[in-house]
């Protein structure tokens, strides 16, 4: 029996097989649970496609999280396919590459700043509270960032983002654990997704992890990073909130 059998899981934020939310969903039905998938837009058709790949072929909703209307019907729609939520995985985020990252921090206007802050940070309190109705005692959100405690070359205002983030989950633990429901996010390394494609200069990041991770770093390896997104969702953590997992071969402990 797999450490979530019997647990429904929505994971937002698939698109390609290289997505980290991808392996989530993947791991997480070996271990037993019922998986709902989410994407909007013209992504929608790559999801659809992708999730072909996986056994059973999870529901697709669409939900694009600055859509209000999206966030108010998400309830209605996860039910009917579920009875109750166990658990939310927050796979998104989104800044602007030409304007917002890539060295012009300087330069970014408040309108591509907004964008990044909303679908990267607010997001996981937004679709949090839209999940809220169908959340079952002890349920498990778990969201995803790049350690945003320090500043990093060329990500800019994601990596602000991310730090907002980080804080979002704070308060969301706080708020939601008397209700029994748990908010931590797993701090990954650099890993080949779309979205690291997509930031000029990113690939940088390979070299640092590769000579200073104690344990090393596999930029093309999703399992460590979604495994532990998987066991944040189990309950082998039944009192663990507001805390940040770092995955990264260990490089978050190391110093110049």
């Amino acid at each position: 029996m797999g450490i979530l059998e019997g647990k429904n899981i929505l994971v937002a934020g698939v698109t390609l097989d290289t997505s980290i939310g991808f392996h989530v969903a993947r791991i997480a039905q070996a271990e037993g649970a019922t998986v709902v998938v989410s994407n909007f837009g013209r992504a929608m058709s790559l999801t659809g496609r992708v999730i072909k790949k996986l056994d059973p072929v999870p529901p697709l909703l669409e939900v694009d999280v600055t859509n209000e209307e999206h966030l108010g019907g998400l309830a209605e729609k996860l039910g009917e396919h579920v009875d109750r939520l166990d658990g939310v995985v927050h796979s998104l985020a989104f800044a602007n590459p030409e304007t917002a990252l890539g060295g012009k921090f300087l330069s970014t206007p408040w309108a591509d700043v907004a964008t990044a802050l909303q679908v990267s940070a607010y997001s996981l309190a937004s679709l949090t509270m839209a999940c809220k109705p169908l959340l079952a005692p002890s349920a498990s959100v778990v969201g995803m960032t790049f350690d945003a405690q320090v500043s990093w070359p060329v990500y800019d205002w994601m990596g602000v983002s991310k730090s907002a983030l980080e804080s979002t989950s704070r308060y969301l633990a706080r708020y939601l654990g008397p209700e029994g429901v748990r908010v931590n996010l797993v701090a990954a390394g650099p890993l080949e997704t779309l979205a690291k494609r997509a930031i000029g200069g990113a690939d940088t990041f390979n070299e640092v992890w590769g000579q200073r991770a104690p344990l090393g770093w596999d930029p093309k390896d999703m399992e460590p990073t979604a495994r532990a997104v998987v066991a944040l969702l189990s309950d082998w953590f039944p009192k663990t909130t507001g805390e940040m997992v770092h995955v990264d071969g260990g490089l978050h402990s190391t110093g110049a």
